[in-house]
């Protein structure tokens, strides 16, 4: 055995971890997947027919989002309080109730009762698995690793299509039950195995005053000296009638330390700006227009002149797959290029194409049979997928959790997370009553939701690729945003 090739040796701990967080983020990519076929099938149409009114379509599939979005505010809490591994898989089994629900639902308000037990637990879990990643990385590779629970999301996305792509033609109600039954059951093996298997982060053991547990956690986890976050304890001081407050590194003897990270300390003076531009970013991550493609792709597509349902479906799944495979390079990348130009570069190309399309539109050179316009615009929702799918899709999260100090980094991220949730809650809601008013004005609101960004992303981000949590910090506390370089705004090195 002692011949055995060091390549062909047992891949680290921290690697094994990452990816078994990650999986978790297949049930949201399934769930999204799923909605939007489920909810145009004829069964289900026929079972619940109020479904066919685009207000309430649009309920039923945004349903989801505003209790995630709620439960995401207090996923940080959960995870400071019980540990990482504990919140996520919390949430994991929640969600999976909720897609049982769905799939025994004998009438609408059964239904839409599921989405909003799923999207509990999805609040719960989603923002902590990037954040419980960020803490068991080493620096070099954070980046890439960090980007799992995405690629995971657009492997959930291929899977949740294609499942109900595979049912569409059952003749019962199974056809729209099945995917429901299939990612309750993915949901219910993940949590069961995150919760026997995923290791607890060394920045969390710090948080609790465990430096000695955290260490070992380190070296459990196979990450070399060179390569960890020092793990330090955030005590903070606040002087009397001062508004004022500073953070030292308490001595690592203090074993009973309390947990310093408050749902309200992501406020305090020296982290609100980030806790704003995280908000900000995941918020307009969704009002970029991703999930109004996602959720309701078989309507653009047959709006666009795929008439039959089973050729919008099946190029939904083809959408899917391109997602799938474009985010795979963004994480073999995602520490080769910046966080900061990745923002700014997608935003644009994202722009110009929804306004591409929406000008198509406008001028009524999109036609159902004939002309190169129809073809344009499903060309341009296959582009727009993959730009955002090799660019926001894979920076704004992983950058949201990056800017945070130790103490806040759950808290201000789910919190970010919430904002995402809303967000999303309100292009899913409006997508399908603007499109059954306008054919166009969608895709100007989506475009210029991305032209803000870029403006935000210009004047305020600071460059994290390849730095530590205390270079970051650093550059937050320690310039201004006047006088960057547009491209390349880089922080400053500790």
């Amino acid at each position: 055995m002692g011949l055995i090739p060091p390549q062909l040796k047992s891949p680290p701990k921290y690697l094994l971890a990452s990816i078994l967080c990650s999986a978790n983020g297949i049930l949201f990519g399934m769930d999204t997947g799923i909605i939007g076929p489920v909810t145009d099938m004829k069964d289900f149409k026929a079972e619940f027919g109020g479904s066919e009114n685009a207000t309430i379509h649009g309920l039923i599939v945004s349903s989801i989002l505003i209790p995630a979005a709620l439960s995401s505010f207090f996923a940080g809490h959960v995870a400071d309080r019980l540990g990482r591994p504990k919140g996520i898989c919390i949430g994991t089994f929640i969600f999976g109730i909720g897609a049982a629900i769905e799939a025994g639902a004998v009438h609408i308000a059964m239904f839409i009762v599921g989405r909003l037990v799923e999207g509990v637990g999805e609040g719960l879990f989603l923002g902590n698995l990037v954040v419980l990643i960020c803490e068991i990385s080493p620096v070099r590779i954070r980046g890439a690793l960090t980007t799992g629970p995405q690629l995971a999301c657009t492997l959930g996305l291929v899977i949740g299509y294609f499942v109900s792509y595979g049912t569409s033609n059952i003749p019962s109600s199974l056809s729209w039950r099945t995917p429901w039954i299939v990612l309750s059951a993915c949901a219910m093996v993940i949590c069961g195995l995150s919760l026997a298997f995923l290791p607890e982060s060394p920045q969390w053991l710090g948080l609790q005053g465990r430096y000695e547990e955290a260490e070992e956690a380190w070296e459990s986890l196979g990450v070399t000296l060179a390569d960890r976050e020092p793990v330090k304890a955030q005590v903070q001081v606040q002087e009397v009638g001062s508004d004022t407050e500073e953070e030292f590194d308490s001595v690592p003897e203090n074993k009973n330390a309390e947990p310093t990270a408050k749902v309200l300390d992501i406020f305090a003076k020296d982290v609100r700006g980030r806790t704003a531009l995280a908000v900000f970013l995941m918020g307009m991550q969704q009002l970029g227009g991703i999930d109004g493609v996602l959720y309701y792709a078989p309507q653009l597509f047959q709006k666009a002149g795929l008439a039959s349902s089973e050729a919008s479906f099946l190029a939904s799944g083809v959408s899917a797959l391109l997602i799938f495979a474009v985010t795979i390079p963004g994480l073999m990348y995602a520490d080769s290029w910046g966080r900061r130009s990745s923002i700014i570069l997608g935003g644009i190309g994202m722009g110009i194409l929804m306004f591409l399309m929406g000008g198509l539109y406008a001028g009524d050179a999109v036609h159902q049979n004939t002309g190169a316009g129809r073809w344009i615009v499903i060309i341009c929702i296959y582009l727009y997928a993959a730009l955002y799918s090799a660019t926001w899709g894979i920076t704004v999260k992983v950058y949201s959790a990056e800017i945070q100090p130790q103490r806040t980094r759950a808290s201000a991220t789910t919190l970010a997370h919430s904002s995402n949730w809303v967000c999303n809650f309100t292009v899913a809601l409006i997508t399908p009553v603007l499109l059954a008013k306008s054919n166009f004005g969608v895709y100007f609101l989506f475009g210029g939701c991305c032209v803000i960004t870029v403006v935000v992303s210009i004047i305020f981000m600071h460059e994290t690729r390849g730095r530590t949590f205390a270079q970051i910090e650093e550059a937050f506390k320690g310039s201004s945003a006047k006088g960057c370089r547009l491209w390349k705004r880089e922080t400053s090195k500790a």
